[in-house]
């Protein structure tokens, strides 16, 4: 992929198009490439909201452990069983939202789910900077044996 520097809008856009082609491959290393060393991640919920035992992978990290991230999210769902749908994209310079909704079923109970989410990215000179994730964390507890 070539992406020119800056904050652009198609920059934005041809980034984050790589980003969910890399998931859809699902290969945790070549994922976090595209993430800056000092990128802001947030992907957590309040410890007494629903606990993290089930799902190690909801938590705060930084860049360096974006691969790790997608490693334990793998792991923790059954192989083959996962659809993303991806309803919208939009991009205003160098941030980006996308809307979709995320089909998994649980390894651990075998629960399917469906959780709505918006990820909220930032580029800065064509790597990641903010990952900023927004789903519906009861559907996914829910399924992991949460009551």
């Amino acid at each position: 992929m070539t992406v020119t520097p800056g904050g652009s809008a198609t920059t934005t856009r041809a980034v984050i198009d790589e980003l969910l082609r890399r998931i859809g491959q699902g290969d945790p290393e070549h994922i976090a490439a595209l993430y800056a060393a000092h990128a802001d991640w947030k992907l957590s919920w309040p410890d007494d909201e629903h606990g993290r035992a089930a799902t190690p992978w909801i938590t705060q990290r930084g860049a360096k452990d974006a691969a790790a991230h997608y490693r334990r999210l793998a792991a923790h769902h059954v192989p083959g069983a996962a659809d993303t749908r991806i309803e919208r994209v939009l991009v205003d310079g160098a941030d980006a939202v996308v809307l979709g909704e995320i089909r998994q079923t649980a390894l651990a109970t075998g629960r399917a789910y469906r959780a709505r989410f918006a990820l909220h990215l930032t580029v800065e000179d064509s790597l990641i900077v903010r990952h900023h994730v927004y789903e519906d964390s009861l559907s996914v507890a829910r399924a992991f044996g949460a009551s």
